[in-house]
């Protein structure tokens, strides 16, 4: 990997994805609105920490920053032919159910130091409105031990795309915020971590109270 850009077949796989799938459906479908791209470096190690609502999130997020962005998935996804080749061009990395954090930790440590975006949902899991109310360390753990400088996304309106008993995604409108980038935590205390973990919460929760 390159330690200043992702591999060029993975941006051609992003950006085949972006022109042919997610920017369409983000900026048609769910008239989709983007602010504060301009903020985000576009290469070297990113750490992009978000909300989390939706399934739909993590393409939408690589989509609004404009690089391709690297996210843990489930191992599972990783023995489906040619969808493995696919999610691992695309940055992807499996992580076993139940398993600690370490290994996703390592892998997210991997593709930082080849000069990835890697994302990070602040709360670990979906939540029902959007808004972070239990953020963990995580996030702030890996920029730590990677030096890398931190960036919060916000995504309004995607925790309404997935309706139960529906197959098909629902229109509706969606909004992403990209905030300006936080340091890295100067060391890997609990107290530094946690302030830059809370410093990302309320970054994010301002940029939902925006709205539409």
């Amino acid at each position: 990997m390159s330690r200043n850009r992702e591999p060029f077949v993975s941006l051609l796989l992003y950006r085949a994805l972006k022109y042919s799938v997610v920017n369409p459906m983000l900026l048609a479908y769910f008239r989709g609105r983007i602010y504060g791209a301009e903020n985000v470096p576009r290469n070297g190690s990113l750490v992009i920490v978000s909300n989390h609502a939706s399934n739909f999130d993590p393409p939408i997020v690589s989509v609004s920053v404009r690089r391709p962005v690297s996210y843990m998935a489930k191992e599972e996804l990783f023995r489906i032919p040619v969808l493995k080749q696919a999610i691992q061009l695309y940055g992807a990395y499996p992580v076993s159910r139940g398993s600690g954090d370490r290994n996703a930790i390592r892998k997210a440590l991997e593709y930082l130091n080849g000069g990835w975006a890697v994302g990070v949902f602040l709360q670990g899991t979906r939540t029902k409105d959007g808004r972070i109310t239990d953020p963990k360390r995580g996030a702030a753990l890996i920029a730590a031990k990677a030096n890398a400088p931190i960036i919060p996304v916000c995504l309004w309106g995607t925790q309404d795309i997935e309706q139960k008993g529906e197959a098909v995604p629902q229109r509706v409108p969606v909004t992403v915020r990209i905030g300006e980038l936080i340091s890295a935590p100067t060391s890997t205390t609990k107290e530094d971590l946690e302030a830059v973990t809370q410093k990302c919460a309320v970054e994010i929760n301002k940029m939902h109270d925006l709205g539409r």
